[in-house]
This record gives structure tokens, sequence and C-alpha cells, in this order.
């Protein structure tokens, strides 16, 4: 389970991130709302660790901003005592739980089960984008009757692409979102994978592709709307 905290106190993020870590989620940190909301957006989280008073975008704003964007990935809000005001609104605006500062990582791993648990939206285990359609479970790719088999990072990279067509992926990014960032992993690992994608791709005579934007990454075009 992949779990986003977003958290400007660095020595209570760096804990929870290890505690969090021990209990086997993944877990990746912003330490200001604008790299928070950038992660938000992507959509891959299974849930958010959310604090209020962040640098460059506070948290309401963040809130609002991604159920404003359709995204239902469930949010914990991590508040003050003196933030009561601010926790009403953010339940308002969509978040499904929150805790007072300082708590109990029992209960907030017990909060996490619980919120998880009460997801009732359906997991979606077809991706389509252009003339392609992913199987999640089957790791397949598939053109019309045409298909072939990812590996378990191929089918990962093409979900993250898939799930991303309108913005560019810097090669850091999907370091982040495939390997993890403290993964011993270099460009050249991105660059390798995105060649057997490209060669799947072909293969299927599909209309999708990837594209490089030298110096800032890559993008997936070839879906309805692309122009």
């Amino acid at each position: 389970m992949r779990l986003l905290l977003i958290e400007d106190e660095k020595k209570l993020a760096e804990t929870l991130v290890q505690l969090l870590r021990k209990e086997s989620y993944l877990v990746d940190v912003s330490y200001d709302g604008e790299d928070g909301l950038y992660n938000a957006l992507t959509g891959i989280y299974d849930l958010i660790l959310l604090d209020i008073m962040l640098p460059k975008v506070d948290g309401l704003t963040i809130l609002k901003t991604i159920r404003k964007e359709a995204i239902q990935t469930p949010v914990i809000m991590l508040t003050a005592k003196s933030e009561i005001d601010d926790t009403v609104t953010g339940l308002d605006y969509g978040a499904d739980d929150y805790l007072a500062k300082p708590f109990d990582i029992k209960e907030l791993l017990a909060r996490i089960r619980a919120n998880v648990r009460r997801r009732n939206e359906p997991v979606i285990d077809l991706l389509c984008y252009g003339d392609l359609k992913l199987d999640k479970e089957t790791l397949q790719l598939n053109k019309d009757s045409k298909a072939i088999t990812l590996t378990l990072k191929e089918a990962e990279l093409m979900e993250l692409f898939m799930l991303n067509s309108k913005i560019t992926l810097s090669k850091d990014l999907i370091i982040d979102k495939i390997w993890g960032f403290e993964a011993e992993v270099d460009y050249n690992h991105v660059e390798v994978y995105i060649s057997f994608l490209r060669k799947k791709l072909k293969f299927l005579n599909s209309e999708v592709a990837i594209f490089t934007l030298r110096g800032v990454g890559y993008t997936l075009k070839g879906g309805e709307g692309d122009v």
C-alpha cells in the first residue's frame, strides 16, 4: 500500500516515514504544500496524511483541489489542537478523518487501516488510453485483439503514464514512483524501461507513443484529445 505524507515538520515526517515503513507501507513524503499537491494529483496513492499548516500551499487548499479533480483518495488530516475550525472545514471539503497532534502511532495505524477499509470505490483493474487497454491484474497490454504481457515494472510504468498523460514525467519522478526515492536506481534504469515499453507499443502497432522532451522528461501521446 502506497501512502503520501505531506508534513513540513521534518523530524516528525522522518519519524513517521520510518515507523510506517516498518509496517510495510510504501511512503512518499512532501515537505511543502506545492510538492504535496503535485504528488497528490497523480492519484496513485491509497491514502494521504495531510498537515494543515504548510508552506507554499496550505493543506485545505490541497484537499479542496484534489477533490475538485475527482481524486477520492482517503485523506487523514494531521492537525494541531488550535486548528479545530480548520478541521471542520477540512471535513466539509472531503477529508475522511483527522488526528490531533501529538498522537500515538498505534492510533494512526488503526485510522489508516479503518479508512482504507471504508473506501468503497471499486478497484479499477482495466485502464484505457487511446487504442490501448492495460489489465492491471494480468499485466496484459492490449490493442484490439492483439496483446502482450508486460513485466511488473513495465506495467507500473505504463500505468503511471496512462494516469498522467497530461503532464511530463521527469526521470526523478519516475524513479520515485516506480522504485522509491531511496532505491539505488539511476537514470539508465528509466531509459531501459522506456525502451522496453516503446518496443512493445511498436509490436502492438499502437497509435500511442512515449515522447521524449529533452532535458525535461517523457510524456504519453496518441490518446483521444491529444494535439
